[in-house]
């Protein structure tokens, strides 16, 4: 209601945007998105579906005592901006950057010790060294900054009065002030909000630039972009053309071999089961050794079973434990501390079933809800292109999040794709980080050629310097797509042939400002075949 966010924390519900009616019966569903379309009983309008169920509680507690986890999340082109906004909002000297502290490792003491020794020729035993090793273990070694905490101080206090502060690292050159403690040491006094960069904004501001369609107008309850959760089918694919039996390839969230197995494992079919698939999958030993044993077994459904943080409060409080004892397990489980023996006392008292409190036990961190429904109400848009507006998603995603992307194995062709998939495979844990980086990217353009569509070649006059263009029904590659052709020399050639078509390689050269290496790499793509090497022409070029 307050437009800060998209997350409505009603229960599941029907609103009408022209005369306001609004309906919040129990219509059997646990989120809004996934209840039946209906038209307004008073006006004829189609009804909004919405509301995901969120107890306030879980964000200040029951008596305003619990510090709120704010995380607001800005395309990581914006962040920086959106910091030195928020000075500007909360007024001058009450934002200042989280401040962080790197400490010793183990290994590093370890190394230090025995240097220390060899250094002065000074014989010690290991056991020795170790014993040192441990006392040099945690020693604060240097500050930092948390990637996106700002801390908020009061209006009327000055931060002087909770912490000192100072430039990270102690580089007086800096124009960032930290919190010279590690912001943990005072998190219960000062506020705390995430603001974070992220693509997937980036991601969907270039989506609308090309397509022209609002994301916000894109419905949640999409039959099939909900079906790609758990086949192919919507893509025109079959797994076996894909090799994965989901058709998640490069949707946030959902993309990767850890999230695809657990869609494979669970298949959903509604929204409510991709936020606790979500859930499931940020959190630590929430779904691996646990949940998904859980599962298999049949013991629970993934209905049942611990997702995010908000379940342990809003199921114990079913089960008839006081809401207040039902907040405290919820926030001792989710930061990884399990319970106490009253906690579980209590919880057996009312009837909570064993597998609930083992699963309690072996939780380390749990994700929030309200963070869940943000990132797959994001993920879920991006889906929805990648269904109805394929060329458009492509292109969007090879340009923000294919660092990787190598035009020299990738435009050619599926054939030449499959034998480079093929390589990474059979080196393994051998293959270089880059390969390792570039799988996922080969398992999306597979994909695309599986479905009809083609790369155009990289050309001189054609290519953006650094984004992938729809053009003729196919996608035509950035020339920093070209492996060794770095963003900064494409760029100088986008810029100079804006003052006319260059006449030899020595033109590209001298007005791009670059070298022979990009020349011989656009050689190698054809961009410049038929240019001369100089610009002098020759009698007998001008005689022919």
């Amino acid at each position: 209601m307050t437009g800060i966010t998209e997350v409505n924390a009603l229960k599941p519900h029907y609103r009408c945007p022209n005369c306001k009616y609004s309906d919040f019966s129990d219509h059997g569903v646990k989120n809004g998105f996934d209840l039946p379309d209906a038209n307004c009983p008073k006006c004829g309008t189609k009804l909004v579906k919405d509301g995901v169920d969120i107890p306030f509680e879980t964000f200040l507690g029951f008596n305003g005592d619990k510090e709120p986890d704010i995380d607001l999340n800005f395309s990581g082109e914006y962040q920086t901006k959106a910091h030195k906004y928020a000075e500007v909002i909360l007024g001058q000297g009450t934002t200042f950057k989280a401040g962080t502290i790197g400490t010793i490792a183990e290994k590093t003491a370890y190394g230090y010790v025995k240097n220390y020794f060899e250094e002065r020729n000074i014989h010690m035993s290991s056991a020795e060294i170790e014993r040192l090793a441990v006392g040099c273990t945690g020693i604060k070694r240097t500050t930092g900054q948390h990637p996106g905490g700002v801390v908020v101080v009061p209006k009327g206090r000055e931060i002087y009065e909770f912490c000192p502060v100072q430039h990270p690292a102690d580089d007086p050159n800096s124009d960032i002030i930290t919190t010279h403690f590690d912001y943990h040491s005072i998190d219960k006094n000062l506020l705390k909000f995430d603001m974070l960069g992220h693509d997937d904004p980036t991601v969907i501001r270039m989506l609308q630039d090309i397509t022209g369609i609002d994301p916000k107008t894109i419905p949640l309850d999409d039959k099939k972009t909900m079906s790609i959760f758990s086949s192919t089918e919507a893509l025109g694919v079959t797994p076996e053309q894909i090799d994965s039996k989901v058709g998640t390839f490069g949707v946030p969230e959902f993309g990767t071999r850890f999230v695809r197995d657990m869609l494979v494992e669970t298949l959903p079919k509604t929204f409510e089961e991709l936020v606790r698939i979500s859930g499931l999958s940020h959190g630590t030993n929430v779904w691996t050794n646990n949940a998904q044993e859980l599962v298999k077994a049949g013991t629970a459904t993934l209905a049942e079973a611990i997702c995010t943080r908000d379940d342990i409060m809003i199921y114990l409080i079913s089960m008839g434990l006081p809401a207040q004892n039902s907040f405290k397990i919820m926030e001792c489980v989710r930061k990884g501390k399990g319970l106490t023996e009253e906690q579980e006392a209590l919880m057996r008292e009312h009837n909570v079933p064993d597998w609930y409190i083992d699963s309690c036990k072996k939780i380390e961190y749990m994700f929030p809800k309200a963070h869940a429904v943000a990132y797959v109400t994001m993920a879920f848009r991006i889906a929805w292109f990648k269904v109805h507006i394929p060329l458009a998603y492509y292109a969007t995603y090879f340009s923000i999040r294919a660092d990787e992307f190598d035009s020299e194995v990738m435009i050619f062709g599926k054939s030449k794709v499959r034998e480079k998939m093929a390589e990474i495979k059979r080196l393994g844990n051998d293959a270089t980080q880059k390969d390792k980086n570039m799988y996922p990217i080969l398992e999306l353009v597979l994909e695309m050629y599986e479905r009809g569509f083609n790369f155009l070649p990289v050309d001189l006059y054609k290519s953006d310097a650094i984004k992938f263009k729809v053009e003729d029904g196919a996608i035509r590659p950035p020339l920093n797509s070209i492996a060794g052709m770095g963003g900064i020399a494409a760029q100088g050639i986008q810029q100079a042939r804006e003052n006319g078509e260059f006449i030899s390689k020595q033109d590209i050269k001298k007005r791009a400002k670059v070298g022979d290496a990009v020349i011989s790499l656009l050689e190698k793509f054809g961009c410049v075949e038929g240019m001369s090497e100089t610009n002098q022409m020759s009698l007998f070029d001008a005689m022919f």
